[in-house]
């Protein structure tokens, strides 16, 4: 069995690396990619050679992560065909996922677990018998369009104020005084502009529904950032925008060509 593994953070590839070793001992990763672009290049170039025969490292299987450093990885069968299976690999919660149970063969929450795995990897065995290779793993379109309708937020109230915790001492930081919301390690954090940083006890999917969209943007997976934080913005490869903050930030900051417009009408309004 040849994978191929679509993951943009080197920890998660490495994790899903060795979870592979331990539950499929023979099966081999024939490659790995950390973007839209590089997924696209070794699927053209490890398909179907022109004799008609099939490349040996031409992949099986695909575990794939959805958001990607340079976008979304939907946009990859848009660019070329996929002609194998997909398991995706995701940190969405499951109630946003009832799409992806028609279209692929399974999906794995983040953190994945090596049951987890190893179940999905059987029941790859078990459909590979009559999966047509000629045909695409998905109609991605449908995909698309029933994920956002599966994921479309409900109204919420927006919050002026977030009660942090400092020491024994609690404090409320108004939504004026913060400059993004930030992800590192897996726990939340806010920044203010005078450089003050708190934990918070929400996720930033669940932060990004209550602050007024009008204030502050969803730049990357990472960051969701208030306007006046942003200190400039850079036309960076494949129509990405890259985008520094105050406070400044040791990470990178892209915002996907997919949504470049809507950040800058967002900059602009």
């Amino acid at each position: 069995m040849n994978l191929f593994i679509i993951e943009d953070e080197v920890v998660a590839a490495e994790r899903i690396r060795e979870l592979v070793q331990q539950t499929e001992p023979d099966a081999r990763i024939v490659g790995w990619a950390d973007s839209i672009e590089d997924s696209v290049l070794f699927l053209q170039t490890h398909g179907m050679g022109p004799d008609g025969a099939p490349h040996p490292d031409k992949p099986d299987l695909i575990l794939m992560d959805i958001e990607l450093v340079d976008g979304q990885s939907f946009e990859i069968f848009q660019e070329v065909e996929v002609t194998c299976p997909v398991i995706f690999t995701t940190a969405y919660d499951e109630y946003a996922l009832q799409a992806f149970k028609v279209h692929s063969i399974d999906y794995l929450l983040k953190p994945i677990q090596r049951e987890e795995l190893r179940q999905s990897l059987a029941k790859f065995r078990q459909l590979r018998s009559v999966y047509k290779p000629a045909s695409p793993a998905f109609d991605v379109n449908t995909l698309i369009e029933e994920l956002r309708r599966s994921t479309a937020p409900a109204p919420v109230t927006r919050r002026e104020h977030f009660l942090v915790k400092q020491g024994q001492r609690l404090i409320s930081i108004s939504a004026g005084e913060i400059a993004y919301f930030y992800t590192e390690d897996r726990v939340t954090f806010l920044k203010a502009h005078d450089g003050r940083y708190f934990p918070i006890d929400q996720t930033l999917e669940e932060v990004e529904q209550q602050v007024d969209e009008r204030q502050f943007f969803r730049a990357s997976r990472q960051y969701l950032v208030e306007r006046r934080a942003v200190s400039g913005v850079y036309v960076h490869l494949n129509g990405k925008l890259k985008v520094t903050v105050k406070p400044v930030v040791n990470d990178m900051i892209f915002v996907s060509r997919d949504r470049a417009p809507e950040f800058k009408k967002w900059l602009g309004a």
